[in-house]
């Protein structure tokens, strides 16, 4: 069955991701701004989520959903979507070829500290570029097979990072990322978990940390960075979430998480 639930993850953000590049070629205003002026939505979010949630109804209909744009719906199956619909909506406003369409299935409440993520979806509309991932069978770029890079020394990881949108936590992040940056190869803000989640998954970088991020951000990621052999995980022995993710290699996690302490990431 999570075969067929990965079939319809990679479908459905397929064609979602096709009408966010169809918006995107055609012109993107902002709609609104959420929590902050910087945390904003366009007409294309909202579409493509509706599409999503509308093709999850036919074909799933007694399962869960919580979407970023569209809020939550209980289900009686026991199983949860989690929904992105354009991931990096700044970067798609701007026309900034680093967006995505993030789709997860897991099993159990919207909550990533007690859910068991089945399978997921991330597709990269400009690069033509879609990872997937099955719980317990692995990850793949297209047909690829992933497997994160080997471990490295701090001084030669490159590291991924994101900032919330709040102006003071923003602040925090800024200083810990400056006492960060000497003591790592260099650092990419790139604006779009999913995808950072997925250059871990790939090698593209040896790392990927970041705090404040809603379920829908890191779902589908989280479950591709695990399946291509990185340690997902919050702060010590807690689960990721809200409070805090991090996605490398066993080895680097360790080291990168023992740094961040130091600095009161």
């Amino acid at each position: 069955m999570t075969r067929e639930l990965l079939d319809i993850a990679r479908t459905i953000a397929r064609e979602a991701g096709d009408l966010a590049a169809r918006h995107r070629a055609a012109g993107v205003e902002v709609a609104a701004s959420k929590s902050s002026i910087v945390d904003i939505v366009t007409e294309a979010d909202r579409e493509a989520e509706a599409l999503i949630r509308g093709r999850l109804a036919e074909l799933r209909p007694n399962d869960g959903f919580f979407g970023e744009e569209s809020g939550a719906e209980t289900g009686s199956s026991g199983l949860t979507w989690l929904v992105d619909p354009i991931d990096g909506t700044v970067n798609f406003l701007y026309g900034i070829p680093h967006y995505a369409v993030s789709i997860a299935v897991v099993e159990g409440d919207p909550d990533p500290l007690t859910w068991r993520g089945l399978a997921g979806a991330v597709v990269n509309p400009p690069a033509g570029e879609v990872f997937t991932a099955i719980a317990g069978e692995g990850a793949w770029l297209g047909d690829a097979r992933l497997r994160v890079a080997e471990p490295v020394e701090l001084p030669q990881a490159l590291v991924n990072t994101g900032f919330a949108y709040g102006a003071e936590l923003r602040a925090e992040q800024g200083a810990v990322v400056a006492g960060l940056l000497p003591k790592v190869r260099d650092i990419r803000r790139l604006g779009t978990a999913s995808l950072d989640l997925c250059a871990v998954a790939a090698a593209r970088t040896n790392a990927y940390f970041e705090r404040n991020l809603s379920p829908w951000d890191h779902a589908a990621g989280a479950i591709i960075a695990s399946e291509a052999g990185a340690t997902v995980k919050g702060w010590a022995d807690a689960a990721a979430g809200r409070d805090f993710i991090l996605a490398a290699h066993p080895v680097v996690a360790a080291a990168l998480e023992e740094l961040l302490a130091e600095l009161h990431a």
